[in-house]
């Protein structure tokens, strides 16, 4: 594939990828749920396409114990930071069970890991072809992470200082497994640091007007 195509299918991965998402949150998933397909059929075309390799992916183990050394330190740090804002905001210091359960818990990791594939498997690979700037284009994959997460008043800024960091540490070291477990972790710790009233249980989208009370 030469450069210039190479470079227009970046572009297209980085900018309507996430109009498509968008669209979905905001208006099929009500009108026509079923189209959540192409969301699936455009990763695994643009991976095939761009020749993506399980290495640029991040699905690999080499480099395993390298990745969760250096995550650890981050997500140590935003950890301690939802603690914290737990403890100021009069949050309780036990999570809830539901929120702790196994069930759940792997739910939401395969939710996150997902979320990662899509967010710097391919977002954040394209995107550093796009601008060749690493901090640029960390900062770049938290502004789309963020937009994804709209109107959400808590979701918004925390995906976008979350996926900015994600897309650091993805970029310097390739595995996408121990940033899944990672968002997993302060996913959850945010759920209980935060008032329901403010996140209403996370939603996004129309669903944040309407998920605030059960």
């Amino acid at each position: 594939m030469n450069a210039h195509l190479k470079g227009w299918l970046a572009l297209a991965d980085v900018v309507l990828l996430p109009v498509f998402i968008l669209w979905f949150i905001w208006r099929l998933q009500f009108t026509a749920r079923w189209t959540w397909i192409f969301f699936v059929v455009w990763l695994v075309a643009s991976f095939l396409f761009q020749r993506d390799s399980p290495k640029t992916m991040g699905w690999r183990a080499d480099n395993l114990w390298l990745a969760t050394r250096r995550a650890f330190i981050g997500f140590g740090l935003m950890a301690a930071g939802l603690v914290a804002i737990g403890f100021l905001l009069g949050a309780s210091p036990y999570l809830s069970p539901s929120l702790i359960s196994w069930k759940r818990l792997v739910g939401y990791f395969a939710f996150c890991l997902l979320q990662q594939v899509a967010l710097n498997s391919l977002v954040h690979n394209r995107m550093m072809y796009l601008v060749r700037n690493e901090w640029l284009g960390a900062c770049l994959t938290g502004l789309i992470f963020a937009a994804c997460h709209w109107p959400n008043p808590v979701l918004v800024p925390l995906t976008f200082g979350g996926g900015t960091a994600f897309a650091w540490m993805f970029g310097r070291v390739r595995n996408i497994l121990p940033l899944a477990v990672g968002q997993a972790l302060l996913g959850t710790l945010a759920s209980g640091a935060f008032p329901i009233a403010w996140h209403h249980h996370f939603r996004v989208g129309p669903g944040y007007y309407t998920g605030g009370q059960f």
